[in-house]
């Protein structure tokens, strides 16, 4: 083997190991993960406006639509906002998800849950301590302790 074939093959060697090092695979990964995303948010951005239409028609055209359906809708098109504004403050917060959003994105809903099927009192009464877990959560989110600066 001449020096040349070596230094060639050394070369090759470097390069496969450069494009598999751990940053090279993350940073890879990230912009898999925020293109993604990016469709994510696309696709519920188109959703957030068929539900808002939806929601109009529900409260101005149709008749007879008991309180429950319009809450329901209501709470649903919060559920899509909640889940884009996470997307934002995703890109926001360079790349990182606060676990807050998380939390609200359960308790909507958890709402959404007990407005639904409200019928069964023990349903209720679980709903409303899982809430009461999550408001938990939440405090346990917002203290120094494991927040986050700039959250």
């Amino acid at each position: 083997m001449t020096s040349q074939d070596k230094t060639t093959d050394d070369k090759q060697k470097f390069s496969l190991k450069a494009i598999a090092s751990p940053r090279n695979i993350s940073r890879a990964m990230q912009i898999f993960l925020s293109g993604a995303l990016f469709v994510l948010g696309a696709v519920l951005s188109v959703l957030l406006l068929m539900s808002t239409w939806n929601l109009i028609l529900l409260v101005f055209v149709a008749h007879e639509v008991s309180s429950n359906e319009i809450l329901a809708s209501i709470v649903t098109w919060f559920l899509y906002f909640e889940f884009l504004a996470l997307i934002s403050k995703y890109y926001q917060s360079g790349l990182h998800f606060p676990l807050r959003y998380f939390i609200y994105i359960g308790i909507t809903a958890i709402v959404r849950l007990i407005i639904l099927y409200h019928d069964d009192p023990m349903n209720t009464l679980i709903f409303s301590v899982a809430i009461l877990v999550l408001l938990g959560g939440l405090w346990l989110a917002n203290t120094s302790v494991i927040r986050r600066d700039g959250q």
